[in-house]
């Protein structure tokens, strides 16, 4: 289908300016509105104005600019319908074979909660949803585009054909309708919680990637919204389903600590975390917890990646190495091992939606829960050096103490439960994961430190939830943990102090659960 008309009409301009060129070029007559039109002749491009081709003018503040049967006529009529092309001959409706459209940008103006009704109200696109579902619905004859990612393609075959594959306008289509919806269900959800009512569960996500398979190489998988706006992918295989979710967990872990720290992960469960000034030093702190686990496992760490640290890293097998940079001299040592998957952390980006909600599939339904983005409990924690709340026993912890438990209760929310670690003020000391009795948990921890060769003798425990009986703590104390951190509210609380108690063991509630199944 070769393009002949082009509307163009876009709130990111990104790349706009050099695939209008290209498309001027190839003999295509541009059409557009307002601020777009003013990009294009700033580029130095010949444009028409929408006005000017319906004779109609731009009303109401731009609120009524596209909403004409010349336009919409343009879109919709069929190409081998004689009906359809004598109803456009008759009213003088020309085809537009090219659509080029974003939306008003409603998303990112609510994302941080702090613009009003009113301003909210005025990024809510009318025209440009109008105009997507049209150029989709005739799709048959018309190109439609809405992401800046797929004019490259778009030229591609232009330039080879004059037009584009019903392949391609196929997929577009489909693209379309995937942002419209997503579009139409975040206005609704926002308008609904703005009056005191649920949000809606925003579920249409734009398809992303398509992933090497699932859990199991037998399944197939495929990552939909917006996962690569927080992480690039530098180098190495393409991503499969388990790696999307080891990356994930991997952010989550690394996003509590401020200081350089790096965190070992396998199956979403950290198996070592450690921090330093020295990013060496902590890789040694993390990789000490347990040696054999990380093999095919996952770094992350909250610096740029050195020489010195790529240099340790490329001394064992890794999967995945997660970073928000990599000083040349690390590309180049990891160049050496080309299917690592190096990922660049986009902090920001990641922030920006870190509050979304977290969603699950189950056997005839959805679930949705808040996410657990932060560790809780710590900005309460009172080293005053008395008794109370949130200290429980008798001995309040040590200045070593306290450092060594924020440590642990950072890491253990990101461990599976039921979930146990020991700690130290800067590094992980053993960690017992997934374990049916949180009991279980702690021997497990307890087993893997004395598989490691390190000393518990000082160290923190911290647990996920409470220590529904004192037999856990009692193998942590036992193990040589001198204090303890967990949420508290078993109906045996005062058992589980009174055996901290009797071993002199400090321990302090957070009041928060950090459950992670």
């Amino acid at each position: 289908m070769k393009i002949a008309r082009a509307l163009l009409s876009v709130s990111d301009k990104t790349g706009l300016a050099a695939f209008a060129t290209k498309l001027s070029a190839l003999g295509v007559e541009l059409l557009s509105t307002g601020g777009t039109a003013r990009a294009l002749r700033e580029a130095g491009l010949a444009v028409r104005d929408v006005s000017d081709y319906t004779g109609f003018p731009e009303l109401f503040d731009g609120r009524v600019k596209t909403l004409h049967p010349r336009i919409h006529g343009g879109l919709l009529y069929r190409r081998d319908e004689a009906g359809d092309l004598r109803d456009a001959a008759e009213h003088g409706i020309g085809p537009i074979d090219l659509l080029v459209v974003n939306l008003y940008p409603f998303e990112e103006t609510t994302a941080g909660g702090e613009a009003s009704l009113e301003e909210a109200i005025e990024e809510i696109d009318i025209g440009g949803p109008a105009l997507l579902r049209a150029a989709a619905k005739n799709h048959a004859s018309v190109t439609v585009l809405t992401d800046p990612a797929d004019y490259p393609a778009v030229l591609a075959e232009m330039e080879e054909g004059g037009g584009t594959s019903l392949e391609t306008r196929r997929r577009l289509a489909s693209k379309v309708y995937l942002r419209t919806a997503a579009y139409d269900a975040a206005i609704g959800a926002y308008l609904e919680k703005a009056q005191g009512g649920e949000p809606g569960l925003l579920v249409s996500r734009p398809f992303e990637l398509r992933l090497r398979y699932g859990d199991n190489p037998h399944q197939q998988a495929a990552l939909y919204g917006r996962f690569t706006e927080c992480f690039r992918q530098l180098q190495g295989k393409d991503l499969s389903y388990t790696n999307v979710l080891d990356i994930a967990s991997a952010a989550e872990l690394i996003g509590d600590f401020d200081e350089p720290t790096v965190g070992i992960l396998k199956h979403t469960n950290p198996c070592g975390v450690g921090s330093d000034a020295d990013l060496g030093a902590a890789w040694d702190k993390a990789f000490a917890t347990d040696r054999q686990a990380p093999f095919g496992g996952v770094i992350v760490c909250n610096r740029p990646v050195d020489r010195i640290l790529a240099e340790r890293i490329g001394d064992i097998f890794v999967d995945i190495v997660i970073a928000p940079g990599f000083e040349e001299a690390a590309r180049e040592r990891f160049r050496k091992k080309k299917n690592v998957r190096l990922m660049e952390l986009r902090p920001e980006a990641l922030a920006a939606i870190a509050e979304e909600p977290v969603i699950r599939s189950v056997p005839g339904g959805i679930l949705v829960m808040e996410g657990d983005s932060r560790a809780l409990g710590l900005d309460s924690l009172n080293e005053s050096g008395t008794r109370g709340e949130p200290v429980r026993t008798l001995r309040v912890p040590s200045s070593q103490e306290w450092a060594a438990m924020r440590f642990g209760w950072k890491v253990v929310r990101q461990v599976k439960s039921n979930a146990i670690v020991f700690a130290a003020a800067d590094r992980t000391l053993g960690i017992g994961a997934g374990q049916m009795s949180r009991v279980d948990a702690c021997r497990l921890a307890v087993w893997k430190a004395g598989e490691a060769g390190l000393d518990l003798g000082g160290s923190a425990v911290a647990s996920d939830a409470m220590f529904p009986f004192a037999d856990g703590l009692i193998a942590a104390a036992e193990a040589g943990a001198t204090a303890a951190i967990q949420p508290g509210g078993s109906l045996r609380d005062e058992e589980v102090v009174a055996a901290a108690d009797a071993r002199n063991l400090a321990m302090v509630f957070t009041g928060f659960r950090h459950f992670r199944h």
